[in-house]
């Protein structure tokens, strides 16, 4: 998903225009980016926290070359997810995970499949099948 799309999602639920709905996701992401600048960490509760670290010095090596390089200190942003979101994302990949079981096995949709749904049928073939 785009910013775009994002503004376009929110407009419609909310009813207010793309123009000033996108200024609102703007002015979101500024104030985030302008909250890590100046203190280092944003927590968003049961969304998630951001926060700046900072990432040693350390030797390095060209994997083109081969010859040892430096590589600076440097921030980086990290984003560590909250509970809910997780939550829901585990929900999500829980049921990811299923459906694509289902579909390797024939099944569509393992909710509403009862006992003659797990038999293949006399047409079909497994994998194992095909040698």
């Amino acid at each position: 998903m785009t910013k775009k799309d994002m503004v376009k999602v929110i407009s419609d639920e909310i009813g207010m225009t793309q123009l000033k709905t996108k200024e609102i996701v703007q002015k979101t992401f500024d104030a985030i980016v302008r909250t890590l600048v100046e203190t280092g960490r944003i927590e968003l509760r049961n969304f998630g926290v951001f926060e700046v670290k900072e990432r040693a010095p350390r030797k390095a090596r060209n994997p083109r070359t081969g010859d040892k390089v430096f590589v600076p200190k440097k921030f980086v942003v990290t984003f560590k997810p909250g509970k809910e979101m997780e939550e829901r994302v585990r929900i999500l990949k829980g049921e990811q995970e299923a459906a694509a079981a289902a579909a390797s096995n024939g099944v569509a949709n393992l909710d509403h499949a009862g006992p003659a749904d797990m038999v293949p049928s006399a047409g079909s073939s497994s994998p194992s099948d095909s040698n």
